[in-house]
């Protein structure tokens, strides 16, 4: 019997089915590169620090290549499908860990029900366009669950596949466009500016800040995979380094060059102007009118692929949390075909088609209520937990007399950096949802009530079910389950 076959056994994921290539294409997929030039960037130029966005998001990339250094080290100690909740776990308590997980789990359905929002919206829009039909948007949100469902139930290499695709597609339309801006600015148009410190420290800085973190949300959740990763030591710290690294290269190139499509003195005057058509206008400037559609279609396969990438991990995260006996012991069963968390991926579309038909019902609107609130609503959420697990990771390793700059130095720089944010974030919340409703502004205080619910949990465990409780972010992969007691 092949590991992969005792591990689905043993009721583990299917192991050694991804590659580095196949990882970084899913959190690739996920942080939506496309979404974010066409919906976040322009917000940035706008209301942000201008043409410094190029200079702040080049800042942003190297602190999150600090939170990889740290990051990647727990992957040796901390082998579980549940990542942030593990990482906490094992380096502060149990109690923290559990809160952890709730508030990881509450930020990533809200991120993938923003995005199925968005994408509805941009779907029904882009048929009305280009065949003239109106449809309601919430019937490509029903359709898109569907398909997200029936991908997320087979083999996560099918789900892979169609990321891949979709990735290279809206990637491949970009670069292409900033080949073009390249092109017709020449060497002697190039402006560097963008990077100097007058122009990254320019007034407004605090909101750019906040978008270039939210753009590059999403690479944590490499190690989310790592049961079913090939050579999960070697495999997951590539695969970490090289969705930041893309990631972050792809971002500074793209922002620099629509900064010179419209010149550093202009660039966020135009972006003010009319911030949900900026990126199309310049589209349509180098591209013509296919460059436009093209772009207009590629946002919806963006968020559909972002939206399949959320519903993994979130399915994983449930899987993790029912091995560990946090949540029902269903939801952590595999299907004997497919490996997939099949319980898990049921509970998860239900939630899903609750929340899409309760904003339909209410009649609000999926881009400026649903998209734009619980958009904010995850976003503020990743961050807490990046915050706290990069604050972590040097408790970890000095529990065990271990000092260096990546187990120290590195992570504990990207958790104060991070932090900042966070806290910028939360004082400007209104300008990431784009509303004075206080029912809205108010929503991150759920992440409050959250944690304090897994902290009641934990306590109660560690009380009433010892068994349980020493189960809590130690069961290993690789079928290396952890005893049922300490």
């Amino acid at each position: 019997m092949s590991s992969t076959d005792q591990d689905h056994a043993q009721g583990g994921l299917l192991s050694g089915m991804l590659g580095t290539g196949d990882i970084i294409f899913m959190i690739l997929a996920c942080a939506a590169p496309m979404g974010v030039l066409a919906g976040l960037i322009p917000l940035a130029l706008a209301f942000g620090n201008g043409a410094g966005m190029p200079g702040t998001q080049l800042m942003i990339s190297a602190v999150m290549v600090l939170f990889a250094i740290g990051y990647v080290r727990m992957v040796p100690h901390v082998r579980n499908a549940g990542a942030f909740y593990a990482y906490i776990a094992a380096s502060l308590n149990k109690e923290a860990g559990i809160a952890a997980a709730y508030t990881a789990v509450v930020a990533y359905i809200c991120a993938g029900a923003s995005v199925l929002g968005a994408m509805a919206f941009f779907a029904s829009d882009f048929v009305s366009s280009a065949l003239g039909v109106d449809t309601p948007w919430v019937l490509w949100a029903v359709v898109g669950i569907a398909v997200i469902s029936w991908l997320g139930y087979r083999k996560i290499t099918m789900a892979a596949k169609v990321l891949a695709v979709a990735l290279l597609l809206e990637v491949g339309l970009i670069l292409i466009l900033d080949a073009m801006i390249l092109y017709d600015r020449g060497w002697s148009g190039l402006d560097f500016s963008s990077f100097a410190p007058s122009r990254v420290f320019a007034p407004g800085l605090g909101i750019a800040v906040i978008y270039a973190i939210n753009g590059c949300i999403g690479f944590e959740a490499t190690a989310i995979y790592q049961e079913e990763a090939r050579d999960r030591k070697r495999t997951i710290p590539r695969a970490t380094y090289g969705a930041v690294l893309v990631l972050g290269t792809f971002y500074v190139l793209s922002v620099w060059c629509l900064v010179l499509a419209e010149t550093p003195a202009r660039v966020q005057q135009v972006a003010a102007a009319d911030p949900g058509r900026f990126v199309t206008s310049v589209a349509f400037r180098y591209l013509g009118t296919f460059g436009r559609k093209a772009l207009n279609l590629l946002t919806v396969t963006s968020l559909f692929a972002a939206a399949l990438g959320f519903f993994n991990n979130i399915a994983r995260y449930f899987f993790a949390l029912s091995r560990d006996g946090l949540i029902p012991e269903r939801l952590g069963r595999v299907h004997p075909v497919h490996g997939s968390p099949y319980n898990a991926c049921r509970l998860l579309t239900a939630v899903l088609l609750g929340i899409i038909l309760l904003f339909a019902v209410a009649g609000l609107d999926p881009l400026l209520n649903l998209s734009a609130s619980l958009a904010s609503m995850g976003a503020v959420g990743l961050e807490i937990l990046l915050t706290v697990t990069s604050l972590a990771i040097p408790v970890f390793f000095a529990r065990r007399g271990e000092y260096s700059l990546g187990k120290t130095l590195a992570p504990l720089l990207s958790g104060i950096i991070i932090g900042i944010a966070t806290v910028l974030s939360l004082a400007n919340y209104k300008a990431l949802t784009g509303t004075t409703l206080v029912i809205v502004n108010t929503l991150p205080l759920l992440f409050l009530v959250t944690a304090l619910g897994g902290i009641v949990h934990g306590v109660y465990l560690r009380r009433k079910a010892p068994e349980n409780y020493a189960r809590v972010g130690t069961t290993q992969v690789e079928g290396d389950v952890a005893p049922a007691a300490a």
